[in-house]
């Protein structure tokens, strides 16, 4: 009982947490979602296509349900899923992104949270697994570069939130107040460094 229970939290969690992704990029201009925010190039569009390539190998590969769209293997990685390339639009990313929910959900509904898997590119002995602990590893993924979105887009447009019904309207002045009072914590701490 405690398995279903435990599924379905897990699978219901990294559902919000895909639509938290996708929430990011909401109204923003294409060149805003593939501009690089980071020295390493970090950008919204990207991290999307980089989350569907996880779900689509450990939801897909790792149990020997191979994903429907052709993946660059693992070991030819050279980064290319953490950004959009000129020829690819937001639209595709956004729909592959789709598919891969759609056939990890699959998985998801199909197997038991025992259901062994494979992930090869894992060191011994956690190479060989269970749905389980793949089920939380792409929580954890999701949620990771959810968060990496969410400081992106508030660095883009002030906007704030996991979901629009959750954003907090901004207050320009009390948010200035407020980074003001972090600033003079900062600098008072610092001061007080020997």
């Amino acid at each position: 009982m405690i398995d279903e229970f435990a599924k379905a939290n897990l699978h219901e969690r990294l559902r919000r947490d895909r639509e938290a992704l996708l929430w990011k990029l909401d109204g923003l201009s294409a060149y805003d979602v593939r501009r690089p925010l980071t020295v390493t190039g970090t950008n919204l569009l990207g991290l999307v296509k980089h989350v569907a390539g996880v779900e689509a190998r450990y939801l897909g590969e790792v149990f020997d349900r191979p994903s429907p769209e052709p993946l660059p293997r693992w070991q030819d990685h050279d980064g290319s899923d953490l950004w959009a390339a000129e020829e690819e639009t937001g639209g595709q990313i956004i729909e592959s992104y789709r598919r891969a929910w759609e056939h990890s959900d699959a998985t998801i509904d199909e197997l038991a949270l025992d259901a062994p898997g494979h992930v090869p590119w894992w060191p011994e002995p956690y190479c060989d697994t269970n749905l389980f602990a793949v089920l939380v590893h792409v929580l954890g993924e999701t949620n990771r570069h959810a968060g990496h979105a969410d400081i992106l887009r508030e660095g883009i447009d002030g906007r704030t939130g996991m979901r629009p019904e959750r954003e907090m309207r901004i207050d320009e002045d009390a948010r200035t107040a407020y980074r003001a009072r972090i600033e003079q914590a900062a600098r008072s701490a610092a001061s007080g460094e020997a």
